[in-house]
């Protein structure tokens, strides 16, 4: 008995939400398709049913990752205020961002992984970084596309440094340092 496309889709978002989880929490090298498919109660064979290599695979899991990361992040705002780079940086920089690396900032998460993937990966990432900077650029004013380079590098580098730190102050220490750095750099307009 064959399945309908409706179920094939559905197949495909659980397998698509999955791995989109599993290279959050292990990187990209980290995705097992025998595990991903026993995990989403589907046969490993099953799986070039909808997708013709694990690259493809993993180039779509990234972008689902980062649509996930960049719409959490809209969810947490308060529609009632509006966003300065002072509380982008206070939210991005802070411990509950660090702690939540499986739904935090995907770009953080996986920023090394994807610098060492194919073209197709690092593809699938650089428009969020661009929009990243085109968004804090606009926040820092008309001469604010250098300044919006140093500030995403600088966010993106701290969160991921202090992910690594096993010391809790230090750790803190690396995302307040860089959270001033850049609310300084922003009420300079």
């Amino acid at each position: 008995m064959g399945h309908s496309q409706a179920d094939k889709a559905r197949s495909r978002k659980r397998i698509l939400n999955e791995a989109a989880t599993q290279i959050r929490d292990g990187g990209l090298d980290g995705l097992s398709i025998g595990s991903l498919m026993q995990r989403v109660n589907l046969t490993h064979g099953g799986f070039y049913g909808h997708f013709s290599s694990r690259s493809d695979l993993i180039a779509e899991a990234l972008e689902q990752a980062l649509a996930a990361g960049e719409a959490a992040a809209r969810a947490s705002r308060d529609p009632g205020k509006p966003v300065s780079a002072s509380s982008m940086a206070r939210s991005y920089l802070s411990r509950a961002h660090r702690d939540s690396r499986k739904t935090g900032c995907a770009i953080a998460a996986l920023i090394s992984d994807v610098g060492r993937a194919d073209e197709q990966c690092r593809a699938v990432m650089e428009p969020y970084i661009e929009a990243f900077v085109t968004k804090v650029a606009r926040m820092l004013g008309d001469d604010g596309e250098e300044r919006a380079l140093l500030a995403v590098s600088a966010m993106i580098g701290a969160l991921a440094i202090s992910r690594v730190i096993t010391d809790q102050k230090r750790s803190d220490a690396v995302l307040r340092t860089v959270r001033d750095e850049i609310i300084a750099m922003a009420s300079k307009e």
